[in-house]
């Protein structure tokens, strides 16, 4: 059998098995291989090589590489902590967002969660590791996977199952315990050596390596602000009883949706109106600055914002930084030649101040729009002058940073920090990441607006991801309030805009791989019409119709 592997040729006998193979090249690698690519297709380790074919060997470092880290540690974690807890005393272990560069576990049962349970927890995690011990996968009928998560008293997996198309489901086992994973998962324990757990607010954190530094643990910084919003919507996902995605699709089957969207929609008027008694209330703060990662619906939020501050008496100016990009082909350059749009650089700073810093002196100031199809900034008579109660509403991923708007008065800034910050779980221990809520609403306002295809997107979402990291995540602590404007509602209708693009990527590029998980993923949702969404909403900034000029 031959097998080329980085541009070389060689010869196995059928049958060897991908984690042999990679032991043989780890020593080539600075990071640990974990996955491979078998002529394309992403595969686990423990798969046996039966023909000809190119591999290439994913580690760590990259992306899929590192989500199937986290998987595994997830599941050795679970098996320590029931082994060491007892299942009966266990009401529910949930891996429900990520924060400080960690993962909070919501821990509850008859039994006291403290750092000394953890340690003990984390010594038979290292034992595992020690024995490395094999994790199995079987595949079985779709109708016997809902009866065994229901025998385990996995109600979440067993209800997110009974709405599965496929008529098998993979389940994987490490020593007897057996679980449901959404995505790939390592060869065996010995493969997953550095984590940590810390005991944090009324569960505890697991602390995992990142893409950036994939063999070393990072420590955990709690993020308090960003901590009490997650909180909060998890809290109200339990109030409504849609914590994950099989109560979402309960809902969506009974014909609930109509009101599900209203009560959402709602919930989060009510909040931007308290947020706007806030402004109201301190009258020298005359620039409201609103800053967020991409697709966060920071344009969507200022104008609903600027209605809020109207109803108070108020006249708000909803300005938005991204209409101060420079020309495309001045745009600066990341480290692989491709546009870098989350630089700072990319916005033409001085020209913000001077227009921002005579609108506050009273002037009439003409400004600019931006082009997005042609990359070019445009001027077309549109002048701005403030009065009296007027207010800037300026939004922008750089807002938190006071570097965009240094010629302005620090104690007129009221910072708002707004992201997607999804409270929604596929199940207990399978978490949708942020990210992937805010890529596909990206994916499908970029194929709309801007012309752009969902491969290029998923192309540009690591230098995007990149940006984020250096100047927005830095800044969220800063902020005086914080916005969730995640929908639970949202994945259902944005499914069926994504879907199509995501089969328009072909098999043999490099963002394949991303469209087919992508595809999974939506797939665990029944799809939801967008006629009930209010043209206000949020959710009409990426699939349209929106009353705001998005």
């Amino acid at each position: 059998m031959r097998v080329f592997i980085e541009g070389e040729e060689k010869e196995y006998e059928a049958g060897t098995r991908l984690y042999e193979i990679a032991k043989e090249y780890q020593p080539g690698y600075p990071h640990d291989i974990i996955l491979a690519s078998v002529n394309g297709k992403l595969t686990e380790l423990h798969k046996k090589v039966k023909k000809d074919g190119r591999i290439r060997f994913i580690t760590t470092a990259e992306k899929p590489g590192m989500q199937t880290y986290q998987r595994s540690a997830t599941l050795i974690l679970l098996k320590a902590f029931y082994e060491e807890v007892g299942a009966k005393r266990i009401e529910k272990v949930s891996v429900d967002f990520s924060v400080g560069k960690g993962f909070f576990v919501d821990a509850r049962g008859d039994f006291a969660l403290t750092q000394e349970l953890l340690d003990r927890v984390k010594a038979r995690m290292r034992e595992y590791v020690r024995r490395e011990l094999p994790i199995m996968k079987r595949s079985m009928n779709t109708q016997d996977a809902v009866e065994l998560f229901e025998k385990h008293g996995m109600h979440d997996k067993a209800r997110l199952f009974s709405y599965r198309r496929v008529s098998r489901v993979n389940v994987y086992n490490l020593d007897g315990f057996e679980d449901y994973f959404y995505g790939y998962m390592a060869q065996n324990t010995g493969q997953i050596r550095y984590f940590d757990l810390v005991l944090y607010e009324h569960g505890f954190m697991l602390m995992l390596p990142t893409l950036a530094d994939p063999e070393s643990v990072p420590e955990f910084v709690p993020s308090r602000k960003l901590f009490e919003v997650l909180k909060e919507s998890s809290r109200w996902g339990e109030k409504m009883e849609i914590v994950d995605v099989g109560a979402l699709n309960e809902q969506i089957s009974r014909g609930n949706s109509g009101d599900l969207i209203l009560i959402q929609e709602a919930l989060q008027e009510k909040r931007i109106g308290q947020i706007a008694e806030q402004i109201a209330s301190q009258p020298d703060k005359k620039i409201v600055m609103i800053a967020g990662p991409s697709s966060s619906g920071k344009t969507t939020f200022s104008h609903r914002l600027s209605i809020q501050l109207r109803a108070l008496g108020l006249k708000p100016h909803p300005i938005a930084v991204d209409d101060y990009f420079v020309n495309r082909a001045d745009s600066p350059r990341d480290a692989q030649g491709n546009y870098n749009f989350e630089a700072l650089e990319s916005l033409d700073v001085k020209q913000f101040n001077e227009d921002m810093t005579r609108l506050l002196a009273g002037e009439t100031v003409e400004m600019p729009r931006y082009n997005f199809i042609l990359g070019e900034r445009e001027y077309k008579g549109d002048f701005m002058k403030l009065g009296k109660d007027d207010i800037l509403v300026i939004e922008g991923i750089h807002c938190l940073n006071d570097r965009l708007s240094y010629s302005l008065p620090k104690e007129s800034k009221f910072k708002i920090y707004i992201s997607a910050l999804t409270q929604l779980n596929i199940d207990e221990h399978n978490r949708i990441p942020t990210t992937d809520g805010r890529l596909i609403r990206r994916m499908v306002r970029d194929a709309r607006t801007r012309g752009i295809s969902a491969r290029e997107t998923i192309r540009r979402w690591p230098s995007v991801r990149r940006g984020e990291e250096e100047n927005i995540f830095p800044y969220q602590e800063e902020a005086d309030v914080m916005f969730n404007s995640a929908l639970v509602y949202e994945l259902a209708v944005l499914k069926q805009y994504a879907e199509p693009l995501l089969f328009q990527i072909p098999p043999d590029s490099e963002e394949y791989i991303e469209a087919k998980r992508l595809l999974k993923f939506l797939d665990y949702f029944l799809g939801l019409d967008s006629e009930k969404i209010p043209h206000n909403s949020i959710a009409r900034e990426f699939i349209g119709g929106s009353c705001f000029p998005v």
